[in-house]
């Protein structure tokens, strides 16, 4: 037996679709689930996370930054790492880029920037480049294509 092997007793578990307060024959009738009196038991209870006028903790822990909308999250990738994984003649694109175990995948683009040097002549399709890795690439006789 393991932590994800683990269920509840066969019967134990009730379906949360049924009509309550529907007399007692129903098994759910006169209080309808709800006990006895008490803020709980009436009707306007408190929302989840009410701590009864106290600080809630999500507005007591501090808050940092935000997460914009609209940034892009762009892979870089050195030439330098170009030059080691791929063979004179190659063509570089994302699925080459992915294979080749450099990117485990590109969420909105993949930039080339020119840290490092670069000797093999290599055609290069990806989404933006720097402009050094851009000239190193030129100067060595590849060719660099945005896609």
């Amino acid at each position: 037996m393991e932590l994800s092997n683990l269920r509840p007793a066969e019967g134990s578990k009730h379906s949360d679709n049924f009509r309550r307060g529907r007399g007692h024959g129903s098994g759910n009738g006169k209080t309808a689930g709800k006990g006895h009196k008490g803020q709980k038991a009436r009707s306007g209870a408190p929302r989840i996370g009410f701590e009864g006028g106290q600080m809630p903790l999500y507005r007591r822990i501090p808050k940092r930054g935000f997460k914009n909308r609209n940034s892009k999250e762009i892979v870089a990738i050195n030439l330098s790492v170009l030059d080691k994984k791929f063979e004179d003649g190659a063509t570089v694109d994302v699925e080459a880029l992915i294979k080749a175990g450099i990117i485990d995948a590109a969420k909105d683009g993949v930039k080339i920037l020119g840290n490092g040097e670069i000797t093999k002549k290599l055609t290069v399709k990806v989404n933006a480049y720097s402009e050094a890795a851009k000239a190193k690439i030129e100067a060595v006789g590849g060719t660099a294509e945005v896609i």
